[in-house]
């Protein structure tokens, strides 16, 4: 039987080196000498009876197998820090650090409502904050870097937990002289005859507008890109197609000047499921839930400001 390691240190060290892939870099991240490092490495691969490193003067390359052990370092690094954290919030719920990644669709139309919530209920709650792309950032969930993600479904999370919180609908959003601005009944079909602008490839909310929408047998599914939710209302301001936006994008008053309208779909809602997602084996699952219940459903279906076309 294969003996245990003598401690986290040197899944400390090998981490920082596979991030950093520079010896003196990981050396500072870790506030050791490189020496020390390297010593620390050479132990840890002693332990375990493998190379990890390949060393040479110019550069530093893992062996397949040290990639493979550093990936799961740092899942290790991550369920012990949750340990930690949960043993220091045993007593009270929601206090201490916890890392959230949200995705760019959702980030800067709902937290803006729920952060003042969260401080008030849980004044002793440290929240890290890290924007990015799905599939990222449950990458980074997956490494134990983040402990919670924020995002829209449906998505493959993987091995992952998910708890569904709240339904968003998706908008057409054209400009007020548009012949879709006033059309009685509007209908899904009728974004088969128009130009449509939906974000680019990597985000997820382009997808799921495309399903919920029913477009998958539109050709193209998509005539434009953008890069941001802020580029495509721009872009149809200015004449280039319609867009999807979600709901709490509109609540949050993204169609600025008066130019654009919104407007429901009247044969079906299609909506993007907003939810949370967690590693299966993270022991704050409790607690999870708990701020799950922060991200009502009324966050999604608050009345506001915008102008909204009947």
């Amino acid at each position: 039987m294969a003996s245990p390691l003598n401690s986290l240190k040197q899944l400390r060290y090998l981490t920082a080196l596979h991030e950093y892939q520079h010896f003196g870099r990981a050396a500072e991240a870790c506030y050791v000498s490189q020496s020390t490092l390297s010593a620390g490495l050479k132990e840890l691969e002693a332990q375990l009876g493998v190379t990890l490193v390949e060393r040479t003067n110019r550069s530093v390359v893992f062996t397949a197998l040290g990639q493979v052990i550093a990936n799961q370092a740092q899942r290790v690094l991550g369920e012990a820090a949750a340990l930690v954290e949960l043993a220091a919030a045993a007593g009270e719920p929601l206090a201490g650090p916890l890392r959230l990644g949200v995705i760019p669709t959702i980030a800067p139309f709902l937290l803006p409502k729920v952060l003042p919530i969260l401080r008030k209920r849980y004044p002793k709650l440290k929240l890290y904050l890290t924007e990015d792309q799905t599939a990222r950032l449950l990458d980074q969930l997956d490494e134990g870097q983040l402990d919670l993600v924020l995002l829209a479904l449906p998505f493959d999370c993987g091995s992952a937990a998910t708890l569904p919180l709240f339904d968003d609908a998706f908008y057409l959003v054209c400009q007020r002289d548009h012949p879709l601005a006033t059309k009685k009944p509007l209908t899904m079909q009728d974004l088969a005859q128009v130009p449509l602008l939906l974000l680019a490839e990597g985000h997820c909310l382009s997808d799921q507008a495309v399903s919920a929408c029913r477009l998958t047998q539109r050709s193209p599914a998509i005539d434009f890109t953008a890069t941001s939710l802020t580029t495509l209302v721009e872009m149809s301001a200015n004449g280039l197609g319609v867009t999807l936006l979600p709901e709490m994008a509109v609540n949050a008053q993204l169609l600025k000047g008066g130019e654009l309208v919104a407007r429901r779909f009247d044969d079906e809602t299609p909506t993007r499921q907003i939810g949370l997602a967690w590693r299966a084996t993270s022991p704050r699952e409790d607690e999870f839930k708990l701020l799950g219940q922060v991200f009502s459903p009324e966050q999604a279906t608050a009345k506001h400001a915008g102008t909204l076309a009947s």
